[in-house]
This record gives structure tokens, C-alpha cells and sequence, in this order.
């Protein structure tokens, strides 16, 4: 990278969280001209309570400071197809909708309008740049905190301009260095893994919206009607809590039919799958996803990776065969495809 080339300046996405804080004061560090953002996506007392929070930490940054107003948008084009997911029985994955439209999507648009050379944020990911053309994200360092499951989705383009300062960095050296410079993100809070169910309470969320499934069967894989549930929403593939089913052995939820209305459960070894498909693919390589013999799939964040070959069976789909099977596939949840720490693409189950 020449001198004329390299990055001046960084526009950073703002949580008001030791994150995104020390992210911004690290490019400080580095010489960039820092600009720090907020997205208001949520109403009332929580949208105001973090863009409170973002304010002081770029005051104390001494850094320029806006906020974009997401709300309407953000309602629209992730908790209400959140809600839709559940009621059609799916599992799905909020972060990497509000990543690919919100986070890297609006922010970048937004980089641009201010002329900034690099969008950042506080996320725990790495990203690999030997090859110009085909940046790639990469697993963070501190594996515990790692985040690139959330980043499939983000294009070649788009990864050209983003940088994860704190790629590199555990928490505790996060939480370090802000306390270092003093500043008062350094004790704050981890932040929810839903950011618009504070209380991690799914079932209330979705029945918010008067369109919620009615009751329905319990039913066995083979047919038998052994209860009723109270709609489909309250169940995930992979469930065996709550079913409260007197059975000669534990009974898991195994699948969920919307159009029947029934949750099918049935024993564990029938939670088992070696096969399925991806849809709404994003492949992140010159090769097609058929080229790699050395690909690892994960199908939920906290899923030990299993290996996997690649098949395309339509456009922007793959069959995914596991060299071992896994249970709890989950339709909705996001399949992450990595080749040694490198994310190559991703998509979502059917």
C-alpha cells in the first residue's frame, strides 16, 4: 500500500459499549480522522439510552458525532420479518439481517456521504487482505468472543472498506485499554445477544403482533397425537424442554409444520441430519463452493464447526453434506462455511 493510498480517515459505529469505544480511540492511535455514528433503531427510553451513551463516549473521544434515525426501517425490515420467521416456524438470525441492511449497509452509505475511507466497528473479527480483489473475514483471536458467524454475509466490495480494530484483542484487553485512557465505557456491560429483546424473552416479542399462531397438535413422528401446544412460535427444532409429554424416552422437538399447525417430535436419534440445504447464499471466493474439499460448516453461533462438502443445487442454494451428523438444524438459522479460520460464504437453512 502506497502512501497516497493508505486510509486517513474512519467513520465508527457507536454503542456507547467498551467495544465500539476503544475501536474508535485505537484508529485515533493510528492517526485517522475519526467521525463516530449511531443507529437509532429502537423507540422510546432504550433508542435514547444508547445514543445517550455513544454521545459521552464521543465526547470523550473529542471526536465529531451523529446520529441516523433508524426506527421506522428497522422495525420494517428486521422485527417485523423476525416475528413472520418465528409464526412460520423457522429459527431466525436478526444480527446478520441488521448487519447486511443496517450496520454495513446504511453505515457504508454513510461513510461514503462523509467521505470517510473506512467504515469500523467493534466487532471480534479479523479480516485476511493478502488477496486485494477478495478480502475475506477471518475468526477474531479470542475465540470466546469471536463474531465472523454474523459477518457472512458482507461482500468482497463492502469488506474493502471495513476495518475491526479489535480483531486481535481479547475482552480483557479491550476492557484494559479503555480503563488505560479512562474511560467510562471501560466498566460497562456485555451487551444482549437480541438488542430489541432486552429481557431475551422471544415468545413475548412475537406475541406483540396480534397475528400469532393458535394453539395446536403435538404430534409423533409416526402419526400419534400425544398433546397440544399453545402455537408454533414457542418451539425450536432441537427443543426438548416444556413439551411436558409423558413418553418411555426423552422427546425432542423435530420439526415444526406452519401449515399443519403441528410440532412433530420424536427421540433423539431422529434430531440427526447429515444433509440439507442453504439458501440465499453469499460466496465469498473465485472457486465455486464445489472446489473445496477442506470447508467446515457451522449452523449456529455457538456450534463446534464439523466438516463438510459443497453442492450448488439452484441459484444462490447448495446442499450441504456433514461428514458427521449433527443435531438441532434449525430452518432460519444461518450456515457459515469456513475454510480454517477464513469465512468463505454463508446462507441461511431451509
Amino acid at each position: 500500500m502506497t502512501e497516497n493510498s493508505r486510509p486517513r480517515s474512519a467513520l465508527v459505529a457507536l454503542s456507547g459499549g467498551v467495544d465500539s469505544t476503544v475501536a474508535a480511540l485505537l484508529l485515533q492511535q493510528q492517526g485517522l480522522a475519526v467521525q463516530g455514528i449511531t443507529l437509532r433503531l429502537l423507540p422510546g427510553a432504550a433508542g435514547e439510552a444508547t445514543i445517550a451513551a455513544a454521545g459521552r463516549v464521543a465526547a470523550e473521544l473529542a471526536i465529531p458525532f451523529r446520529v441516523c434515525d433508524c426506527v421506522d426501517d428497522f422495525e420494517r425490515q428486521v422485527m417485523t420479518p423476525f416475528r413472520r420467521s418465528y409464526c412460520q416456524g423457522r429459527t431466525p438470525n436478526p444480527c446478520v439481517l441488521c448487519n447486511r441492511l443496517f450496520k454495513f449497509g446504511l453505515l457504508l452509505d454513510e461513510a461514503d456521504r462523509l467521505g470517510c475511507d473506512l467504515l469500523a466497528t467493534g466487532h471480534y473479527a479479523r479480516l485476511d487482505q493478502r488477496q486485494p480483489d477478495w478480502p475475506r473475514v477471518c475468526r477474531a483471536s479470542d475465540l470466546r468472543k469471536d463474531q465472523s458467524y454474523f459477518l457472512f454475509c458482507l461482500s468482497s466490495p463492502q469488506l474493502a472498506r471495513i476495518c475491526f480494530p479489535l480483531g486481535d484483542l481479547t475482552k480483557e484487553q479491550v476492557r484494559q485499554q479503555a480503563r488505560r485512557f479512562g474511560l467510562a465505557a471501560g466498566d460497562s456491560g456485555e451487551s444482549q445477544d437480541v438488542c430489541f429483546i432486552p429481557d431475551n424473552d422471544y415468545i413475548r416479542f412475537v406475541e406483540t403482533d396480534a397475528a400469532s399462531p393458535p394453539a395446536g397438535a403435538l404430534v409423533h413422528v409416526d402419526g400419534r397425537v400425544l398433546g397440544n401446544h399453545n402455537g408454533i412460535h414457542r418451539y425450536t427444532v432441537g427443543q426438548r424442554r416444556g413439551l411436558n409429554l409423558a413418553w418411555r424416552e426423552p422427546l425432542y422437538v423435530v420439526r415444526l409444520d406452519p401449515i399443519a399447525n403441528q410440532v412433530v417430535v420424536g427421540e433423539r436419534p431422529l434430531l440427526l441430519r447429515e444433509t440439507f440445504e442453504v439458501t440465499e447464499l453469499v460466496w465469498n471466493a473465485p472457486q465455486s463452493p464445489e472446489a473445496f474439499d477442506d470447508l467446515c460448516c457451522q449452523i449456529r453461533y455457538r456450534h463446534q464447526p464439523v466438516a463438510a462438502r459443497l453442492q450448488s443445487s439452484g441459484p444462490q442454494q447448495v446442499r450441504v453434506q456433514l461428514t458427521a451428523p449433527q443435531a438441532g438444524i434449525a430452518p432460519g438459522q444461518a450456515a457459515v462455511f469456513y475454510q480454517g479460520d477464513t469465512v468463505l460464504g454463508g446462507g441461511f437453512i431451509l
